[in-house]
């Protein structure tokens, strides 16, 4: 039986369908003066509508990098965010975020979500993210300190919060890939060598590919430290409790093989090794003692080449620890722009950035604050998209990109990525709602929508691309394959519908959107829907933002959904 641990909160299961609203480009906000062709974006308005939107216009599987630092629900009132929402309000505000961002990752992308421990296990365990992305593509925890304990006392306070945790899962953990750090490899350290007199025998073991060399097949000589060589590392029980890669292998493969190999074997095992060298020589267990023997670290022929041009490294592991608590202090001011309690260090996404993106990979951080995210992103050479709903999308996050653009901006990360100005973005708002209601309840299209924006806005509903073809006017949206969608406010007629079949070819599709049109209008290849109903029903119109009303009853239940509730 398929049992589920998950955890209920009051409104988890109502439906929210935001709208996707169509983007409208500011050039007087835009900054494109050095690069009119920039990908960058900066969004003002409602991040849940403009991620639906991003979702609709071709953005799906398309970011490799998301990060946010979503509202903590610490039960203070900051200047620039209402961080006081009620739990269950703060759960229903993050899952549908969560859930689109994941489509917009791209198959290996990874992303990264910042948080205090007010609500930090909630987000993590079960709720959202191991419920959305699978418990299987959690990677990791970082835990950040944010700031030191002798220099934040207060007296009001029986805890004192100096450590903050940024959770991080992967769209699909075998597809996810890490940028380790990576350190120059020291050759003083190889002093044996192991000389192959003949082939061993091959078997496989734990998906391992094993070469077994008998006594007599083998030696192994020490000499003085040469490419050619071998570290030698002593397998003992601690080591193998540590699960290292090599010596958990040992312990499972290889330290009860005596009885069927006999003593004093060699095996050749690839593929393990967290030195990244590429194979393992490890000898069998000794008459004194079952669990110890020796690895020797190999080293494969295009490795040696590096050696002889000094360009040899190891990767080194991740540490899950990281002290920025100096930098949370300094970084007020960072960008010329000030913004309390919340405010990133450059270095803290410098840091995720290394290690989960490349340069030209798109980023994306729909939580942008004072720009920070887009500010790194921007000087690391990466393409962005930022989103803020606050007025400071303007005052902080716009500001603060035109001085990194002009070069103004020397704080921050600047100096040590050598950045020195340049590329550009575009600035955009979301448009207002497609359809509105009147005094009786009367759906009409909102005005704000002449023929060309209200054929975008219909196109995002309806799954197509805007794209006017230049020759054929009908041809005004792209779909899968040959099919297309024209919307119009003219009455649309049988004398109509038969100019534009005459024009189709056999294996063309259309669907024609209109305010009105005769009755019974359609052929084999041509659809009539009537506006806006054919979009009705779709999504919540009218709704301007999703800050969700605090809910009157917030009770948290843990549920199995074959079982009894428990609270």
């Amino acid at each position: 039986m398929n049992r589920k641990l998950e955890l209920i909160w009051q409104g988890k299961d109502d439906p929210i369908k935001p709208e996707p609203r169509i983007l409208i480009e500011r050039p007087e906000m835009s900054n494109t003066k050095h690069d009119p062709a920039t990908q960058n974006m900066l969004i003002h308005g409602d991040n849940l509508m403009a991620l639906q939107t991003l979702y609709y216009e071709g953005f799906a599987g398309k970011v490799k990098c998301v990060y946010i630092d979503p509202p903590y629900n610490t039960g203070a009132a900051f200047e620039h965010y209402d961080d006081n929402f009620e739990h269950s309000t703060w759960l229903n505000l993050m899952r549908p975020r969560l859930e689109l961002l994941r489509k917009l990752l791209s198959d290996d992308g990874v992303i990264c979500c910042e948080i205090d421990d007010s609500e930090g296990a909630y987000l993590k365990v079960i709720v959202i993210l191991d419920e959305i992305f699978g418990r299987v593509n959690y990677l990791t925890t970082f835990y950040i300190q944010v700031r030191y304990s002798n220099k934040t006392l207060a007296e009001d306070s029986d805890y004192q919060k100096i450590i903050e945790q940024c959770h991080i899962y992967a769209k699909s953990r075998q597809l996810a890939k890490l940028n380790r750090p990576k350190a120059e490899y020291d050759i003083s350290k190889f002093k044996w060598k192991i000389i192959e007199n003949e082939p061993g025998e091959i078997v496989t073991l734990g998906k391992k590919r094993v070469e077994i060399f008998k006594p007599g097949q083998y030696q192994i000589e020490k000499i003085e430290p040469c490419l050619e060589g071998l570290k030698e590392t002593w397998a003992t029980g601690s080591l193998s409790r540590l699960r290292a890669s090599a010596g958990e292998f040992f312990e499972l493969y290889l330290s009860q093989r005596k009885d069927l190999d006999g003593l004093g074997c060699l095996y050749k095992v690839e593929g393990i090794g967290e030195d990244g060298l590429g194979f393992r020589y490890i000898s069998g267990p000794k008459k004194s003692t079952a669990n110890k023997g020796k690895f020797y670290s190999g080293i494969p022929t295009t490795r040696l080449e590096e050696l002889k041009n000094g360009t040899s490294y190891k990767y080194l592991p991740v540490s899950n620890f990281y002290d920025f608590a100096g930098s949370f202090g300094n970084c007020r001011l960072e960008g010329s722009v000030d913004f309390k309690a919340g405010k990133k260090p450059e270095v803290l996404l410098e840091m995720l950035l290394k290690y989960f993106s490349n340069t030209g990979d798109l980023v994306l951080d729909s939580f942008l604050g004072s720009g920070t995210t887009a500010a790194v992103a921007h000087k690391m050479n990466r393409r962005y998209i930022g989103i803020e709903i606050g007025e400071h999308a303007y005052t902080h996050c716009k500001t603060r990109l035109d001085k990194v653009i002009s070069g103004e901006d020397q704080g921050g990360i600047t100096k040590s990525v050598g950045w020195n100005g340049g590329g550009g973005y575009k600035f955009y708002e979301l448009g207002p709602t497609l359809i509105n209601t009147d005094e009786y309840g009367q759906f009409y299209i909102n005005s704000f929508y002449d023929e060309e924006k209200l054929a975008r806005a219909i196109a995002l509903h309806e799954g197509f691309t805007y794209a006017p073809d230049e020759s054929l006017f009908w041809k005004q949206s792209k779909g899968s394959e040959k099919s297309y969608l024209y919307v119009t406010t003219r009455f649309v007629n049988k004398a109509f519908i038969d100019s534009i079949q005459s024009t189709m070819k056999d294996d063309e599709y259309l669907i024609i959107a209109c305010k009105a049109h005769e009755r019974g209008l359609k052929t084999s290849q041509i659809t009539v829907k009537k506006i806006p109903q054919a979009v009705l029903g779709r999504c919540d119109f009218g709704q301007d933002d999703y800050n969700l009303n605090v809910a009157e009853d917030s009770t948290i239940e843990i549920s199995d959904i074959n079982g009894d509730d428990e609270k």
